[in-house]
This record gives structure tokens, sequence and C-alpha cells, in this order.
């Protein structure tokens, strides 16, 4: 069974782990980088020409082990659940405050603000 999550992370790190996700799509946060969004799954890889330390916003669907391998890299900070009411932590505010999301923001608001950019990152239950 695979859950979904969302964190912020690097290009390589989403590089380093993205065999173990069913799927991910994911939000390219440095507005230099000429690709604006990607996605991975069944076979299709993507930012190819991005380097290793691009800030990312991911969402990634993957089972338990992949969620453990994520949230014990450095590299990688996971979001609270998107329905808890709890705010992002002040680092991943500052990351994404170029994309409108506002201080004291939850991750259904994160999710939100970068659904405009990329659709599949807004939250969905079903």
């Amino acid at each position: 069974m695979t859950g979904k999550c969302y964190y912020l992370a690097t290009l390589g790190a989403w590089r380093r782990h993205a065999h173990r996700f069913a799927n991910s799509h994911f939000v390219v946060l440095d507005p230099k980088a000429d690709l604006a969004v990607g996605q991975l799954g069944a076979g299709n890889s993507a930012a190819g020409d991005i380097g290793d330390a691009t800030p990312v916003l991911i969402l990634v669907e993957a089972d338990e082990g992949g969620h453990f391998v994520l949230e014990n890299d450095p590299a990688c900070e996971a979001l609270p659940h998107p329905l808890a009411q709890k705010s992002i932590s002040p680092a991943v505010q500052s990351a994404l405050a170029a994309q409108g999301v506002a201080r004291n923001a939850t991750t259904f608001d994160v999710a939100e603000a970068l659904a405009r950019v990329h659709p599949l990152l807004r939250h969905r239950v079903f």
C-alpha cells in the first residue's frame, strides 16, 4: 500500500530516491531554472539539465519504506500531513515565499498555492 506525502528537498535527493517512488510530482523552487515542473512515474524521467542542489517541493507516492528513506535524508524535510492544522517550518516557508506561501501556512495551503503551477500537487482524498 502506498501513501502520499509532501517534502522540501533538493533535486539531487529526488534523483537518488526516485526509483523507490510509485509516482512523484515536483515544482522547482529556483526561479532561474528552465524546468518549472516535473513528474516521474511509469518510466518517465524528468529534470535532466538542472543541478542537484536545486530546491524542489515534491509530492511523493510511495510505500512506507520509500517515505522512511526520505524522512531520514538530511536533504529532505517532510511537511506535516495536509489535513493537520500544523504550520510548515520556517525553512519551508522561506523556500516557498516566492510562490505566495504566507507565514504560518499549513501543508494544505502550500498544496493549493503550488497547484497553480502544477495542478497535480493539489491535495486529494479518494
